[in-house]
């Protein structure tokens, strides 16, 4: 009897067969209940954007040396001089990628999500081959929720095959993978790659206007150490500094602006700035419904957990209105309503249920966020601002809820126009990547409150643009053109990219942008005559260089197009940017440079060429501008402390 074939992804989706595709299932099961038509319909959607795991299990990479040690493995990769330990149930997948084995055979032996992540982290190390006619880059993108779990396959730099297998180096089950050493979890995903323009004219990602990374990085500094590569993400911390971007006309949501010149760390390439900005806030703020969802558990009650949030709460009071509405969810062993909606007026009422709030139990997130939907949605104010906002350090420990449920629940009421806010506190135990993605889900943004002047920044300062979006779905989609751009690499944006035809479907999610928000994004570009960084691809038999159009011999450099919804709309609509050859940069050009390279170092990119602490402190130091808050003055102090601890 036929199974359902394996789907790169798990959970609930648009798409009713894929909570179906466990690679166990038998297929008749399914078609008798969800139809026949209603099956092949799905697989074929699946079939087309990717989703599925080819029924036969990929071969692995040629030229590995391996020793085996019993249960596990340890492989030496002479290609990239690097060890590679795998744990027990890593080294049962590897064992069997054999290019005949099937899918269905190694389910016998464990457990589909398992098997997904397994197989993510092997084609991440480029242990095994990529699944035929399936571009690596599409293969991380499928992939990328899946790196959210702890690494099954640890890696150290060995020089030599015999240093591989030396005790100092063997990295064990308890070996020095970052977020295992801080006991919190970080998506690991591989940096973006230089792509040829003749094979890849067009880069589409979805914007990003979440901060976290960089208030999260600055925790790490200030406490002396380093923060894990992975919790690095570079567009993040460029998109946490305000840039004096050109405002966008009246019957525009934002404003694209760009500019290019001599890339900082390489002088032989050039760097692209792509500025997004908002229109800002005029006149009252919407009417808000805010369900605040508050993780009382065990876990919160550190100083920089629960009291902290307590107190950035009480600065919020002072903005509640009457035509507000607040209610507090709280969650721990199980959930409760502690203020049922309120008017924002009875600022007394709302300051005792705040004062009420203690931690301790354990946590069950899921129950927690579909009881403050529920409040949300019997609150509903039509055109106005209906979000609930989550604040945790992620620890959800305890519960029957399924992730795949969950994000199910998050997408629903997305559609209902209920967005979700995530704010991330303390340290230890913080789940980085499960918030991330529970944001991205929610059609909202992820904040991390490291201190209260920063929680008084995200809920107080910015807080009235972050909860009003001007525009949801926002996709940049990027075409270069090849007589004037050989090869260019995205800075950051690794877990938003996009495929390219997703651009124009308004089915596909991507990120949202608030009243007043700047989205920034970086491109290292190499001009034709220089050498080709993505030369490696192997040259195509069947095609020569595209033919070009009249417009390819001008001074254009690419074309920027934007998409995005009106808030209240579900038909995107475009805005399209010509990028000449600019000469000069701005401070703020300048500056962004300065932190993208920051990142690098942080992320030890093997993309930062002459990157170096100096030449951070030279950039920011030369472009600090107005900085009314201080925060650019911050950064050259953090650039300094983390100089200090390499």
């Amino acid at each position: 009897m036929t199974s359902m074939p394996l789907s790169v992804l798990s959970g609930n989706s648009d798409n009713p067969v894929l909570p179906w595709c466990d690679g166990r299932t038998p297929q008749p099961e399914v078609a008798r209940l969800l139809g026949s038509e209603v099956l092949e319909a799905g697989l074929r959607e699946l079939a087309r954007d990717q989703l599925l795991h080819p029924p036969i299990l990929p071969a692995r990479v040629e030229g590995l040396i391996v020793n085996d040690f019993g249960e596990e493995l340890l492989i030496f990769d002479p290609r990239t001089q690097q060890a590679h330990h795998l744990t027990a149930g890593a080294a049962l997948v590897f064992r069997h990628c054999d290019g005949s084995t099937t899918v269905a055979e190694l389910l016998r032996h464990i457990d589909a999500q398992s098997l997904r992540q397994i197989l993510f982290e092997l084609e991440q190390k480029r242990l095994i081959q990529v699944p035929s006619g399936l571009h690596r880059r599409h293969f991380l993108g499928n992939l990328a929720r899946l790196a959210a779990t702890v690494p099954l396959i640890s890696s150290v730099l060995a020089p030599s095959p015999s240093d591989a297998v030396s005790v100092e180096n063997v990295p064990g089950p308890a070996a020095a993978i970052p977020d295992q050493k801080t006991g919190e979890d970080y998506a690991h995903l591989p940096e973006n790659e230089f792509l040829s323009v003749d094979r890849y004219p067009q880069s589409t990602f979805s914007v990003d206007v979440d901060t976290a990374s960089y208030a999260n990085v600055r925790r790490f500094l200030k406490q002396g150490t380093l923060p894990p590569p992975d919790a690095v993400r570079i567009e993040e911390m460029v998109n946490y500094f305000v840039y004096d971007y050109p405002a966008p006309e009246s019957n525009r949501p934002f404003a694209v602006s760009t500019e290019v010149a001599p890339c900082p760390w390489n002088s032989e390439h050039q760097l692209m700035r792509i500025g997004l900005q908002a229109a800002p806030l005029t006149g009252e703020l919407p009417a808000r419904n805010l369900v605040f969802l508050l993780d009382v558990s065990g876990s919160m009650s550190d100083n920089n957990k629960l009291p902290l949030l307590k107190k950035a709460l009480r600065s919020l009071l002072d903005t509640f209105t009457q035509s507000d509405k607040v209610a507090i969810v709280v969650y721990a062993g199980s959930s409760g309503l502690v203020l049922p909606a309120t008017v924002g007026s009875e600022k007394e009422r709302i300051q005792q249920a705040l004062d009420q709030l203690e931690a301790g139990g354990s946590t069950n997130g899921g129950e927690g966020i579909e009881l403050a939907y529920q409040v949300a949605g019997q609150n509903l104010i039509p055109k106005g601002v209906n979000r609930v906002i989550l604040a945790t350090d992620g620890d959800f420990n305890v519960g029957t809820t399924s992730e795949g449920e969950l994000l199910s629940l998050i997408e629903q009421q997305r559609r209902s126009g209920i967005f979700l806010t995530v704010l991330g506190l303390g340290m230890g135990n913080l789940k980085d990547s499960t918030l991330e993605m529970l944001a991205d889900k929610g059609n909202g943004n992820y904040a991390y409150l490291d201190n209260l002047a920063e929680a008084r920044k995200v809920l107080v300062a910015e807080g009235g643009g972050t909860l009003v979006t001007v525009a949801k779905d926002v996709k940049i989609q990027v075409e270069f053109n090849p007589k004037q751009v050989s090869a260019y690499r995205l800075i950051g944006y690794e877990n938003r990219l996009l495929k390219d035809e997703d651009f124009k479907d308004d089915k596909k999610d991507a990120g949202e942008i608030g009243a007043g928000h700047r989205v920034t994004a970086l491109y290292e570009l190499v001009r034709p005559g220089q050498p080709d960084l993505a030369a490696n691809a192997e040259p195509l038999r069947y095609q020569s260089e595209r033919g070009l159009t009249a417009r390819a011999v001008t001074s254009e450099l690419c074309i920027v197009k934007v998409r995005y919804k009106p808030p209240q709309s579900d038909t995107s609509q475009q805005l399209d940017h010509l990028v000449i050859q600019t000469s000069g940069s701005s401070a703020d050009f300048g500056f962004a440079a300065a932190v993208a390279a920051f990142g690098m170092l942080l992320r030890k990119s093997k993309f930062s060429a002459q990157a170096n602490y100096p030449l951070v402190l030279q950039l920011a130091g030369r472009s600090l501008g107005a900085d009314r808050e201080g925060y650019r003055r911050e950064f050259v102090e953090l650039v300094k402390k983390a100089q200090s601890l390499a």
